[in-house]
């Protein structure tokens, strides 16, 4: 059979690479992309062959890979099966949409759909977009192949969601995979896209032009954050590839010219004796590229920064989240500024050349006092760089399920949103003063970089320069204190709407 495998994704997370910021052009029709590789289906097609079906991938971040031009591709190849991947609830629309362009051409062509919030929606999404057949819950290396073996038998196939007389049809749940060994590794050439190291953002803050590609090696994670949905996917388990099956694919990749590499891990530093085999692999077979991860401060993986560093690791990233221990409760972290304090600066003294923190502002209870406080805790760390993100609901989330409690959200009319926690919950600050009090606090926190380490400062800024226009980096510097337009909006919950409201009604202090 032939299979499409359509990655969806968000225009707001990559860009092509300016020309002026390409130091060769290589001739051989590829392009540079500002992004993250679609790691999902790249794991996916080699699967699929080795069961003898053939597979034709495609990226949105493409400009050549649009949903025309996949229509008509779908013209041409008449494919069996046409899968779209897409991860979170901001992409939701273009998927639908895509899904709609593609049914048009494809007819009686099934189109299913999986990822992260597909399978924390599935009956919801069937019900939504006529164009989409099924969707896959879960982990799709056997489920896939499954549905491909059974077309003519949906209901068969454990895991689907599929729709029958109109209706929305729930198989039975497929169980988490056990072994991840037993896949081969993914397909990283069918693509004619190289993906570069680089940040998020709508300047290109390009941090190297080596050859760059993402490695899961473990799945899910035991914490229960509560704006975190991976433990509902997860079931509140961390699963790992062995350190050998993970060598494997290193030493391919190194052998194939890669020399930087994002593990993708929710949490790599959960277990030290893995981190340990790992990276003494990676040093007894000279591997020669460089990588980077994140986890969190209260891991006992922190004692293996040595060899981590030894082998090979510049860049870890920490979820710091909040400066007091108040905020840090409320978000169910579980961990104590005090970690925070001690993960970074081992960090830093084991010489992991940049340490990233990821903040949140605008949680519940929050107050100005505690929001600012978390800027001057950054100030304290020894962090090389940070972001201050507004924190946000998803379905799927305990938050959003506190939320619902509380009247907020309505579950049936509200779950293809996402919310940003000050617009819709009156216990937070306001949008406009969070968003005026992340514009004091990066203000100081660049003061005290400047002031107090300059020499630091410099070396972060000329590593930024190598592949960035001075003006882009101004933008860059300037980004903290404007706002950003968003391809996708976040939006308001339908009670809001009912009474007419564009923000909570929130309690005034009594005099």
């Amino acid at each position: 059979m032939i299979a499409f495998l359509i990655h969806v994704g968000d225009d707001d997370f990559s860009r092509v690479l300016p020309t002026e910021a390409n130091g060769s052009q290589t001739g051989t029709g590829r392009i540079k992309v500002m992004a993250f590789p679609p790691l999902g289906i790249q794991t996916l097609a080699p699967v699929l062959r080795q069961r003898g079906h053939q597979v034709r991938m495609f990226d949105t971040c493409h400009p050549q890979m649009k949903a025309e031009h996949i229509a008509l591709a779908v013209r041409q190849d008449k494919p069996d099966v046409i899968a779209l991947s897409f991860l979170s609830t901001t992409t939701y629309p273009a998927a639908k949409r895509m899904a709609q362009q593609l049914k048009a051409e494809a007819g009686t062509i099934p189109i299913i759909v999986g990822g992260a919030f597909a399978t924390l929606n599935a009956d919801r999404i069937l019900g939504d977009c006529p164009d989409i057949d099924c969707v896959g819950v879960g982990e799709g290396e056997e489920l896939l192949p499954d549905y491909l073996a059974h077309l003519d038998d949906p209901g068969s196939v454990t895991g689907l969601v599929w729709r029958r007389d109109g209706k929305a049809v729930v198989n039975a749940p497929r169980p988490l995979l056990r072994d991840l060994d037993q896949f081969p590794y993914p397909d990283r050439t069918s693509l004619p896209i190289d993906y570069i190291e680089s940040l998020p953002l709508d300047v290109p803050a390009v941090l190297s032009l080596d050859k760059f590609c993402t490695v899961q090696t473990s799945r899910g994670c035991p914490y229960s954050c509560i704006y975190c949905d991976i433990p509902a996917l997860g079931q509140g388990r961390w699963r790992s590839r062995s350190p050998a099956h993970v060598l494997g694919e290193l030493q391919e990749l190194n052998d194939q010219g890669y020399r930087s590499i994002y593990l993708t891990d929710d949490h790599f530093l959960i277990n030290r004796t893995r981190i340990d085999a790992i990276c003494r692999g990676i040093i007894e077979r000279k591997l020669e590229f460089h990588w980077g991860c994140e986890g969190r401060v209260d891991s006992l993986g922190i004692e293996q920064l040595p060899v981590m560093r030894e082998a090979g690791c510049d860049f870890l990233a920490f979820g710091v989240e909040a400066g007091t221990q108040k905020v840090l409760n409320r978000l169910h972290k579980k961990q104590t500024p005090e970690q925070v304090e001690h993960a970074v600066r081992e960090a830093k003294r084991q010489g992991i050349a940049r340490v990233h923190g990821f903040f949140v502002v605008g949680s519940p209870d929050e107050t100005e006092a505690d929001l600012m406080e978390s800027f001057r805790f950054a100030a304290r760390l020894d962090l090389d760089t940070f972001g201050f993100n507004r924190l946000c609901a998803y379905r799927g989330t305990p938050l959003w399920q506190e939320y619902v409690a509380r009247g907020i959200i309505d579950d049936e009319r509200d779950w293809h949103k996402w919310f940003k926690c000050s617009d819709i919950d009156p216990t937070t600050l306001p949008s406009a003063e969070v968003n005026r009090l992340r514009a004091k606090g990066y203000g100081l926190l660049f003061l005290r970089r400047i002031f107090q380490r300059p020499v630091r400062t410099w070396n972060l800024l000329r590593t930024f320069g190598r592949h960035m226009k001075t003006t882009d980096i101004i933008k860059l510097l300037a980004s903290p204190f404007r706002r950003r337009t968003l391809t996708r909006k976040a939006e308001l919950p339908a009670r809001m709407i009912d009474l007419g409201l564009e923000e909570p009604v929130r309690q005034k202090c009594p005099a």
